[in-house]
């Protein structure tokens, strides 16, 4: 399986979070949307950010050591990471240059109040760039 994800990731309170060796971050408690892709093994990647034991890489890395993988929604086959972002962009909160060093996107990270906002938001933003997606964590399980 190769394609793209959105992560639903559930944050239970406010937290200041060093991401890498350089950033920090206020995040606030809430509902985020982390966009990436995995044009070679999708299952292992996504398992790799449910997993709580991994060595720290990517951004989301340190973001998923504090909260939780709610959700996925994903695509097989094609890479439209970037226009998902794009899309989620237009309107939607978002972290500034978190999950993006190796593109030209704002961000690949996007803050919800509610759980239920980040899903529709999602789907819409598939819907919008006419994408087939899935929903489902257990298929990563």
């Amino acid at each position: 399986m190769k394609g793209c994800y959105c992560l639903i990731i559930h944050l239970d309170e406010n937290k200041e979070l060093k991401i890498g060796s350089r950033l920090k971050i206020d995040f606030s408690k809430g509902y985020y949307v982390y966009v990436g892709s995995a044009m070679n093994n999708l299952e292992s990647r996504v398992k790799r950010h449910i997993s709580s034991s991994k060595k720290l890489h990517w951004h989301v890395d340190y973001l998923l050591q504090h909260g939780k993988v709610k959700e996925v929604i994903y695509n097989l086959d094609k890479k439209v990471e970037c226009d998902l972002a794009k899309q989620l962009s237009l309107k939607n909160k978002y972290v500034k240059d978190f999950g993006c060093s190796d593109c030209q996107c704002d961000s690949h990270l996007f803050y919800f109040k509610k759980e239920n906002d980040a899903i529709e938001e999602v789907i819409n933003a598939y819907n919008s760039i006419a994408c087939e997606f899935r929903i489902g964590i257990s298929a990563f399980s």
